[in-house]
Protein backbone atom coordinates (compact mmCIF):
# COMPACT_ATOMS: atom_id res chain seq x y z
CA UNK A 1 0.00 0.00 0.00
CA UNK A 2 1.48 3.25 -0.72
CA UNK A 3 2.26 6.34 1.65
CA UNK A 4 1.59 10.00 1.02
CA UNK A 5 3.94 12.94 2.42
CA UNK A 6 3.35 16.01 2.84
CA UNK A 7 6.32 17.82 1.71
CA UNK A 8 4.80 21.43 2.12
CA UNK A 9 4.39 20.41 6.17
CA UNK A 10 5.91 21.16 9.21
CA UNK A 11 8.54 24.34 10.44
CA UNK A 12 11.06 23.53 8.28
CA UNK A 13 9.50 22.05 5.06
CA UNK A 14 10.22 21.05 2.40
CA UNK A 15 13.95 20.66 2.69
CA UNK A 16 13.62 18.50 5.92
CA UNK A 17 10.33 16.58 4.78
CA UNK A 18 11.94 15.91 1.57
CA UNK A 19 15.25 14.62 3.55
CA UNK A 20 13.39 12.59 4.99
CA UNK A 21 11.63 11.06 2.41
CA UNK A 22 15.12 10.54 0.33
CA UNK A 23 16.17 8.82 4.04
CA UNK A 24 13.43 6.35 4.80
CA UNK A 25 14.15 5.17 0.99
CA UNK A 26 18.09 4.67 1.49
CA UNK A 27 17.60 3.01 4.43
CA UNK A 28 14.96 0.31 3.33
CA UNK A 29 12.26 1.96 5.40
CA UNK A 30 9.83 2.33 2.60
CA UNK A 31 10.20 1.57 -0.80
CA UNK A 32 10.47 4.21 -3.17
CA UNK A 33 7.83 3.17 -5.83
CA UNK A 34 5.38 3.10 -2.96
CA UNK A 35 5.83 6.92 -1.84
CA UNK A 36 3.93 9.67 -3.15
CA UNK A 37 4.85 13.33 -1.87
CA UNK A 38 2.22 15.89 -2.16
CA UNK A 39 3.12 19.81 -2.73
CA UNK A 40 4.33 22.32 -5.30
CA UNK A 41 5.88 20.33 -8.26
CA UNK A 42 8.29 22.61 -9.27
CA UNK A 43 10.11 23.25 -5.89
CA UNK A 44 9.87 19.60 -4.27
CA UNK A 45 11.24 18.56 -7.63
CA UNK A 46 14.30 20.72 -7.06
CA UNK A 47 14.63 19.91 -3.34
CA UNK A 48 14.65 16.44 -4.61
CA UNK A 49 17.39 17.52 -7.26
CA UNK A 50 19.78 19.61 -4.81
CA UNK A 51 19.98 16.83 -2.37
CA UNK A 52 21.03 14.36 -5.01
CA UNK A 53 17.90 12.05 -4.39
CA UNK A 54 16.42 9.91 -7.47
CA UNK A 55 12.81 10.83 -8.83
CA UNK A 56 10.26 10.08 -6.55
CA UNK A 57 6.39 10.44 -7.65
CA UNK A 58 4.91 14.03 -7.08
CA UNK A 59 1.59 14.54 -6.42
CA UNK A 60 1.18 18.72 -7.07
CA UNK A 61 -0.90 20.78 -4.32
CA UNK A 62 -0.63 24.98 -5.74
CA UNK A 63 -1.53 25.91 -1.88
CA UNK A 64 -0.15 25.12 1.80
CA UNK A 65 -1.85 25.49 5.10
CA UNK A 66 0.57 27.75 7.50
CA UNK A 67 0.93 26.33 11.05
CA UNK A 68 -0.55 29.85 12.09
CA UNK A 69 -3.88 29.53 10.14
CA UNK A 70 -6.90 29.22 11.66
CA UNK A 71 -7.55 25.39 10.59
CA UNK A 72 -11.38 25.41 9.83
CA UNK A 73 -11.51 28.38 8.03
CA UNK A 74 -7.73 27.12 5.62
CA UNK A 75 -9.58 23.63 4.84
CA UNK A 76 -12.53 25.84 3.34
CA UNK A 77 -10.17 28.45 1.72
CA UNK A 78 -7.28 26.03 0.32
CA UNK A 79 -9.09 23.44 -1.11
CA UNK A 80 -5.94 22.97 -3.44
CA UNK A 81 -3.89 22.39 -0.20
CA UNK A 82 -1.00 19.84 0.42
CA UNK A 83 -3.13 18.74 3.47
CA UNK A 84 -6.19 18.75 1.77
CA UNK A 85 -5.12 17.04 -1.77
CA UNK A 86 -3.66 14.17 0.76
CA UNK A 87 -6.82 13.65 2.40
CA UNK A 88 -8.48 13.16 -1.02
CA UNK A 89 -6.05 10.62 -2.08
CA UNK A 90 -6.63 8.42 1.07
CA UNK A 91 -10.69 8.77 1.01
CA UNK A 92 -10.46 7.48 -2.81
CA UNK A 93 -7.97 4.60 -1.71
CA UNK A 94 -5.04 5.86 -3.92
CA UNK A 95 -2.68 5.39 -0.86
CA UNK A 96 -3.10 3.83 2.48
CA UNK A 97 -2.06 6.39 4.56
CA UNK A 98 -0.92 10.08 4.75
CA UNK A 99 1.81 11.83 6.69
CA UNK A 100 2.32 15.09 7.77
CA UNK A 101 4.18 17.54 10.05
CA UNK A 102 1.93 20.27 8.97
CA UNK A 103 -0.71 22.34 10.64
CA UNK A 104 -2.54 19.48 13.48
CA UNK A 105 -6.03 21.18 13.73
CA UNK A 106 -5.92 21.35 9.82
CA UNK A 107 -5.28 17.77 9.66
CA UNK A 108 -7.56 16.69 12.21
CA UNK A 109 -10.16 18.29 10.45
CA UNK A 110 -9.48 16.93 6.81
CA UNK A 111 -9.68 13.02 8.51
CA UNK A 112 -13.17 14.40 10.27
CA UNK A 113 -14.59 16.10 6.93
CA UNK A 114 -13.09 14.73 3.74
CA UNK A 115 -11.67 11.21 4.69
CA UNK A 116 -14.39 10.91 6.94
CA UNK A 117 -14.39 8.46 10.18
CA UNK A 118 -14.95 4.68 11.47
CA UNK A 119 -18.29 3.01 12.18
CA UNK A 120 -19.10 3.68 15.84
CA UNK A 121 -16.43 6.79 16.38
CA UNK A 122 -17.72 9.95 17.11
CA UNK A 123 -14.73 11.96 17.61
CA UNK A 124 -10.76 11.01 16.22
CA UNK A 125 -7.67 10.59 19.00
CA UNK A 126 -4.46 11.12 18.46
CA UNK A 127 -2.40 8.68 19.88
CA UNK A 128 1.17 9.38 20.93
CA UNK A 129 3.36 6.58 22.20
CA UNK A 130 6.47 6.77 24.04
CA UNK A 131 9.47 5.52 25.92
CA UNK A 132 8.08 5.20 29.78
CA UNK A 133 9.47 2.21 32.48
CA UNK A 134 9.46 -1.43 30.97
CA UNK A 135 8.17 -0.49 27.46
CA UNK A 136 6.37 2.29 25.71
CA UNK A 137 3.06 3.95 27.00
CA UNK A 138 0.06 5.61 24.52
CA UNK A 139 -1.53 8.08 25.72
CA UNK A 140 -5.01 9.15 23.99
CA UNK A 141 -6.20 12.07 23.06
CA UNK A 142 -3.37 14.71 22.43
CA UNK A 143 -5.05 17.47 20.83
CA UNK A 144 -7.67 16.26 18.26
CA UNK A 145 -10.78 16.91 20.40
CA UNK A 146 -10.96 19.05 23.58
CA UNK A 147 -14.79 18.88 23.98
CA UNK A 148 -15.10 15.16 25.35
CA UNK A 149 -18.03 12.97 26.30
CA UNK A 150 -17.77 9.60 28.24
CA UNK A 151 -18.46 7.80 24.95
CA UNK A 152 -15.38 9.65 23.45
CA UNK A 153 -12.88 9.13 26.06
CA UNK A 154 -14.60 4.87 25.99
CA UNK A 155 -13.93 4.90 21.97
CA UNK A 156 -10.37 5.98 22.83
CA UNK A 157 -9.61 3.65 24.92
CA UNK A 158 -11.10 0.69 22.77
CA UNK A 159 -8.70 2.19 19.63
CA UNK A 160 -5.49 2.65 21.11
CA UNK A 161 -5.97 -0.82 22.45
CA UNK A 162 -6.48 -2.51 19.00
CA UNK A 163 -3.67 -0.37 17.81
CA UNK A 164 -0.99 -1.77 20.42
CA UNK A 165 -2.10 -4.94 19.99
CA UNK A 166 -1.84 -4.91 16.00
CA UNK A 167 1.28 -3.00 16.68
CA UNK A 168 3.29 -4.43 19.10
CA UNK A 169 1.39 -7.75 19.99
CA UNK A 170 -0.10 -6.79 23.32
CA UNK A 171 -3.08 -9.41 23.90
CA UNK A 172 -4.42 -7.35 26.75
CA UNK A 173 -3.26 -3.68 27.05
CA UNK A 174 -3.57 -2.30 30.68
CA UNK A 175 -5.81 0.81 30.16
CA UNK A 176 -5.59 3.72 32.81
CA UNK A 177 -7.85 6.52 32.92
CA UNK A 178 -5.66 9.89 33.75
CA UNK A 179 -7.52 11.41 37.14
CA UNK A 180 -6.07 13.68 39.77
CA UNK A 181 -6.11 10.77 42.12
CA UNK A 182 -6.45 6.72 42.07
CA UNK A 183 -9.81 7.02 44.12
CA UNK A 184 -13.46 6.45 42.28
CA UNK A 185 -14.76 9.41 43.34
CA UNK A 186 -11.72 11.58 42.08
CA UNK A 187 -12.03 13.69 39.05
CA UNK A 188 -14.75 15.84 37.39
CA UNK A 189 -18.11 14.50 35.88
CA UNK A 190 -16.16 13.30 32.73
CA UNK A 191 -13.80 11.12 34.51
CA UNK A 192 -16.36 10.08 36.82
CA UNK A 193 -18.64 9.08 33.99
CA UNK A 194 -16.21 7.42 31.84
CA UNK A 195 -14.66 4.90 34.66
CA UNK A 196 -17.93 3.62 34.80
CA UNK A 197 -18.11 2.93 30.90
CA UNK A 198 -14.20 1.46 31.20
CA UNK A 199 -15.66 -0.41 34.22
CA UNK A 200 -18.52 -2.25 32.74
CA UNK A 201 -16.34 -2.86 29.28
CA UNK A 202 -14.25 -6.37 28.91
CA UNK A 203 -11.11 -3.70 28.19
CA UNK A 204 -8.62 -4.96 30.75
CA UNK A 205 -8.89 -1.11 32.80
CA UNK A 206 -7.03 -1.01 35.92
CA UNK A 207 -8.77 2.25 36.86
CA UNK A 208 -7.59 5.89 37.21
CA UNK A 209 -3.89 6.69 37.21
CA UNK A 210 -2.62 9.99 38.30
CA UNK A 211 0.41 11.96 36.52
CA UNK A 212 3.71 10.27 37.99
CA UNK A 213 1.75 7.38 36.53
CA UNK A 214 2.37 8.02 32.74
CA UNK A 215 6.35 6.72 33.01
CA UNK A 216 5.90 4.40 35.91
CA UNK A 217 5.23 1.25 33.83
CA UNK A 218 1.09 1.14 35.56
CA UNK A 219 -0.27 1.02 32.27
CA UNK A 220 -0.15 0.23 28.30
CA UNK A 221 -2.78 3.36 27.35
CA UNK A 222 -3.48 6.67 29.43
CA UNK A 223 -6.94 7.37 28.58
CA UNK A 224 -7.59 11.29 28.78
CA UNK A 225 -9.46 14.26 27.11
CA UNK A 226 -6.88 16.57 24.34
CA UNK A 227 -6.43 19.70 26.36
CA UNK A 228 -4.93 17.62 29.25
CA UNK A 229 -2.98 15.39 26.83
CA UNK A 230 -1.33 18.09 24.79
CA UNK A 231 -0.57 19.44 27.82
CA UNK A 232 0.58 16.64 29.34
CA UNK A 233 2.49 15.70 26.26
CA UNK A 234 4.34 18.98 26.08
CA UNK A 235 5.41 19.42 29.60
CA UNK A 236 7.00 15.83 29.27
CA UNK A 237 8.71 16.91 25.85
CA UNK A 238 10.32 20.17 27.76
CA UNK A 239 11.05 18.12 30.79
CA UNK A 240 13.13 15.60 28.74
CA UNK A 241 14.96 18.26 26.89
CA UNK A 242 15.70 19.98 30.26
CA UNK A 243 16.78 17.13 31.42
CA UNK A 244 19.43 16.25 28.87
CA UNK A 245 20.77 19.63 28.86
CA UNK A 246 20.91 19.57 32.93
CA UNK A 247 22.69 16.24 32.23
CA UNK A 248 24.80 17.53 29.39
CA UNK A 249 26.31 20.37 31.47
CA UNK A 250 26.93 18.65 34.72
CA UNK A 251 29.35 16.35 32.31
CA UNK A 252 30.83 19.18 31.40
CA UNK A 253 31.41 20.64 34.31
CA UNK A 254 32.72 17.74 36.61
CA UNK A 255 33.62 14.56 34.73
CA UNK A 256 37.38 14.63 34.20
CA UNK A 257 38.31 13.48 30.63
CA UNK A 258 38.63 9.80 31.11
CA UNK A 259 34.76 9.52 32.21
CA UNK A 260 33.31 12.46 29.82
CA UNK A 261 33.23 9.74 27.07
CA UNK A 262 31.70 7.45 29.10
CA UNK A 263 28.95 9.88 30.16
CA UNK A 264 28.35 11.26 26.50
CA UNK A 265 27.66 7.52 25.84
CA UNK A 266 24.95 7.66 28.83
CA UNK A 267 23.49 11.01 27.55
CA UNK A 268 23.00 10.06 23.78
CA UNK A 269 21.04 6.86 25.28
CA UNK A 270 18.77 8.63 27.47
CA UNK A 271 18.09 11.16 25.34
CA UNK A 272 17.41 8.53 22.01
CA UNK A 273 14.91 6.69 24.63
CA UNK A 274 12.88 10.08 25.05
CA UNK A 275 13.36 11.81 21.92
CA UNK A 276 10.09 12.57 19.75
CA UNK A 277 11.90 11.84 16.60
CA UNK A 278 12.67 8.58 17.55
CA UNK A 279 8.50 7.42 17.59
CA UNK A 280 8.12 9.47 14.45
CA UNK A 281 4.85 11.00 14.66
CA UNK A 282 1.36 9.93 16.30
CA UNK A 283 -1.70 7.90 14.26
CA UNK A 284 -5.28 9.63 14.33
CA UNK A 285 -7.38 6.54 15.32
CA UNK A 286 -10.56 6.24 14.39
CA UNK A 287 -10.15 7.92 10.63
CA UNK A 288 -11.31 5.52 7.70
CA UNK A 289 -7.67 5.35 6.80
CA UNK A 290 -4.06 6.11 8.40
CA UNK A 291 -2.87 9.53 9.14
CA UNK A 292 0.19 10.41 10.76
CA UNK A 293 0.69 13.34 12.57
CA UNK A 294 4.17 14.20 13.24
CA UNK A 295 5.74 17.24 15.24
CA UNK A 296 5.55 20.65 13.52
CA UNK A 297 9.12 20.98 13.95
CA UNK A 298 9.81 17.72 12.63
CA UNK A 299 13.71 16.56 11.23
CA UNK A 300 14.74 13.97 8.62
CA UNK A 301 14.66 11.34 11.20
CA UNK A 302 11.30 12.07 12.55
CA UNK A 303 10.19 12.08 8.76
CA UNK A 304 11.48 8.60 8.12
CA UNK A 305 10.67 7.56 11.51
CA UNK A 306 7.25 8.22 10.43
CA UNK A 307 6.99 6.72 7.27
CA UNK A 308 8.28 3.50 9.07
CA UNK A 309 5.68 3.41 11.84
CA UNK A 310 3.08 4.35 8.83
CA UNK A 311 4.11 1.08 7.19
CA UNK A 312 3.91 -0.98 10.06
CA UNK A 313 0.22 -0.02 10.82
CA UNK A 314 -0.84 -0.87 7.61
CA UNK A 315 0.95 -4.09 8.00
CA UNK A 316 -0.72 -4.37 11.26
CA UNK A 317 -4.27 -3.99 9.56
CA UNK A 318 -4.99 -1.88 12.89
CA UNK A 319 -8.11 -0.17 11.64
CA UNK A 320 -9.49 -3.38 10.62
CA UNK A 321 -9.05 -4.58 14.70
CA UNK A 322 -10.47 -0.94 15.47
CA UNK A 323 -14.08 -1.38 13.70
CA UNK A 324 -13.31 -5.32 14.76
CA UNK A 325 -12.82 -4.11 18.62
CA UNK A 326 -15.98 -1.60 18.33
CA UNK A 327 -18.34 -3.93 16.47
CA UNK A 328 -18.17 -5.92 19.81
CA UNK A 329 -18.82 -2.96 22.04
CA UNK A 330 -21.71 -3.99 24.73
CA UNK A 331 -25.01 -2.01 24.12
CA UNK A 332 -24.88 1.35 25.50
CA UNK A 333 -27.76 3.08 27.16
CA UNK A 334 -28.83 6.40 26.34
CA UNK A 335 -27.46 8.08 29.52
CA UNK A 336 -23.80 6.88 27.81
CA UNK A 337 -24.19 8.88 24.92
CA UNK A 338 -26.01 12.24 24.86
CA UNK A 339 -26.71 13.10 21.43
CA UNK A 340 -27.65 16.85 22.28
CA UNK A 341 -23.74 17.81 23.11
CA UNK A 342 -22.52 17.29 19.62
CA UNK A 343 -19.50 19.43 18.60
CA UNK A 344 -18.39 20.86 15.65
CA UNK A 345 -14.13 18.87 15.24
CA UNK A 346 -11.92 20.14 17.24
CA UNK A 347 -9.10 21.80 15.23
CA UNK A 348 -7.66 24.56 17.15
CA UNK A 349 -4.81 22.39 18.76
CA UNK A 350 -1.40 21.46 17.61
CA UNK A 351 -0.14 18.59 19.08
Amino acid sequence: MRIALDAMGGDHAPTEIVAGALRAVRDGLVDADSLVLVGDEAVVKEEIASQGGDPLEIVHAEEAIGMDEHPARALRAKRKSSIVIGAKLLREKQVGAFVSAGNTGAMVGAGTLVVKLLPGVRRPGIAATFAAEGGPVTLIDVGANIHCQPIDLYTYAEMACAYRTGVDGLERPRVGLLSIGAEDAKGGPLVQETRALLGKSKLNFIGNVEGQDVFSGRCDVVVCEGFVGNVVLKVSEGLGQFISTLLEREVRDHAGEADASVWSRIGKALLARTDYAEYGGAPLLGVDGLFIICHGRSDRRAIANALRVSSQYLEANVNGRIVAELSRRPELSDDDVDPGSEHSPSTGERA
